[in-house]
C-alpha cells in the first residue's frame, strides 16, 4: 500500500525528486554525468536498470561519424548537425549516411541490419565452449564479451538512428548542444504537440505547468539556469514521454474496444484528491524554484481522463509501467542529454556535500524551456515506439 500511495504522488505531480544522496552517482570511470542523476532514488516514478556510461579515447573520438544534414556526400565544408549524438559503431556510421542521404530507407536498412545481428547472436551459441578450464576457455569468453558488447553498442545506435528518423519524418530538427548564449532555435511546438494523442497532451500541458509554473505563457523572458538542472529535467521528461506512450498505447486500445472503466470523466479526479491529501508531495516543483518566482501554492493541474485512468492502475502495474525495459534505452537517454548539454563538473565536498560552484549557468528563454521540454517528451514517446519495433524482430527486451 505504501509502495502505491508513493508511486500515484510522483505521478500526480510529475516531480524530480532530488535524492537524499548526494554523490549523485559515478560512471564506472569515476566522473558524474547527466545519466548518474537518473539512476537514483530522484526518480522514484520512473525507475529503470542501472547501468554505467562508457569513456571514449580522444583517437576513437577522431573516428566518430556525426549524423549531419546534406544532400549529398560531399565535403565542400562544414554542415550543420541533425542529431547532437555522434554514431560510433560501424553499423551506427553506416545509417549516419543513409540518414544524410535516403532517410526514407533507414527502415529497410535497420531490418538488414538486425537480421546480421540476429544471425551473429545464433552463430555464437552454437558455438561450444572449450571442455577444459584453461587459457582458451577465458580467451573465448573473453572474445563473447566483446562480440556481446559491440552488438550492444550497435543495437544502440539503431535505436538512435530510428528516433532521428521518425523526427526527420515529421519534419521536427532536434536541439542542437546547448550553449551558454540564448539560443535561437525556431518555434516548432505546434509540430509537436501534433505528435500525440488529445488525452497525451492534456498530461503534457500539465507537465509543462509543474516545470515553467507561472511562466508557462511567457515565451519571450529569458532567464539564467543551472545548466545540469535543465539537464536533468531534460532527461526526466524523456523517461515520462516514454511512460505517456506506453500508457497512452493501452488507453486508446481499451478506447477503442470500449472496455475503459467508468467514471473517467470525473471532475475531481483520485490522484488530485490524493495529491492535496498527502504531505509527502511538494507544494511546488523542486525545479522551478530554481529559476522562477512561484507563489507558495502549487500549479493547478487539470483533471484529464489518461491521468484518471492511469491512477486506476493498482500498484504493481504503475510500477511495470513506469519501468525503462531495456539497458539500452536507458544508455540513448543518458547519452543522448550528455550530448546536449555536455558532461558536468560536480565535485563532492570532504562533508558529502554537492559543491555546484563549477556548475556552469545559461541564459534561456522560458519559450526555449517549453520547447525543450515538448522535445524531450517526443523523443521518449518515439523511444518507446522504436524499442518496441526493434524488439520485435531482434528480441532484447527483458520480458
Amino acid at each position: 500500500m505504501e509502495t502505491a500511495t508513493a508511486l500515484r504522488s510522483s505521478f500526480s505531480t510529475c516531480i524530480i525528486r532530488p535524492s537524499n544522496r548526494t554523490d549523485f552517482g559515478r560512471s564506472r570511470n569515476g566522473s558524474i554525468a547527466f545519466a548518474s542523476v537518473l539512476n537514483k532514488q530522484g526518480f522514484p516514478s520512473f525507475s529503470h536498470p542501472r547501468v554505467g556510461l562508457r569513456s571514449v579515447s580522444s583517437q576513437s573520438q577522431k573516428r566518430r561519424s556525426a549524423i549531419r544534414a546534406s544532400s549529398s556526400f560531399d565535403s565542400t565544408g562544414p554542415t550543420a548537425p541533425i542529431a547532437p549524438l555522434q554514431l560510433e559503431s560501424p553499423i551506427g556510421q553506416f545509417l549516419s549516411q543513409i540518414l544524410i542521404s535516403h532517410p526514407h530507407l533507414v527502415p529497410a536498412a535497420v531490418e538488414q541490419q538486425l537480421d546480421q545481428l540476429q544471425t551473429d547472436r545464433d552463430a555464437e551459441k552454437q558455438n561450444e565452449e572449450p571442455s577444459t578450464a584453461s587459457t582458451d576457455l577465458v580467451l573465448y569468453r573473453r572474445i563473447a564479451e566483446v562480440k556481446a558488447n559491440e552488438r550492444k553498442k550497435a543495437l544502440e545506435e539503431i535505436l538512435y538512428a530510428l528516433v532521428v528518423q521518425k523526427f526527420m519524418d515529421a519534419n521536427v530538427s532536434l536541439i542542437p548542444a546547448v550553449t551558454p548564449s540564448p539560443p535561437t532555435w525556431p518555434s516548432q511546438d505546434d509540430k509537436l504537440e501534433l505528435l500525440h494523442s488529445p488525452e497525451a497532451l492534456e498530461m503534457i500541458q500539465n507537465h509543462l505547468a509543474l516545470i515553467l509554473g507561472n511562466r508557462v505563457g511567457d515565451s519571450t523572458s529569458v532567464a539564467e539556469i543551472s545548466k545540469l538542472r535543465v539537464g536533468q529535467v531534460y532527461a526526466a521528461s524523456v523517461m515520462y514521454g516514454y511512460f505517456l506512450k506506453r500508457v497512452d498505447q493501452r488507453f486508446q486500445l481499451e478506447k477503442t474496444t470500449k472496455i475503459l472503466p467508468e467514471g473517467l470523466d470525473k471532475e475531481k479526479s483520485n490522484v488530485q484528491q490524493h495529491a492535496s491529501g498527502d504531505e509527502r508531495v511538494p507544494q511546488t516543483h523542486p525545479e522551478v524554484t530554481s529559476w522562477s518566482e512561484l507563489p507558495n501554492s502549487g500549479p493547478s493541474l487539470k483533471s484529464s481522463r489518461l491521468r484518471n485512468y492511469v491512477m486506476s492502475f493498482d500498484a504493481e502495474s504503475l510500477q511495470r509501467y513506469a519501468t525503462i525495459r531495456s539497458k539500452e534505452a536507458v544508455s540513448i537517454i543518458e547519452k543522448h542529454t550528455e550530448a546536449l548539454f555536455g558532461r558536468p563538473e560536480i565535485v563532492i565536498t570532504p562533508e558529502g556535500k554537492v559543491d555546484s560552484s563549477k556548475d556552469e549557468v545559461i541564459k534561456i528563454s522560458f519559450g526555449g524551456l517549453r520547447r525543450l521540454v515538448l522535445e524531450a517528451v517526443t523523443f521518449g514517446s518515439f523511444l518507446w515506439d522504436v524499442e518496441s519495433y526493434v524488439d520485435s524482430r531482434y528480441h532484447f527486451v527483458a520480458s
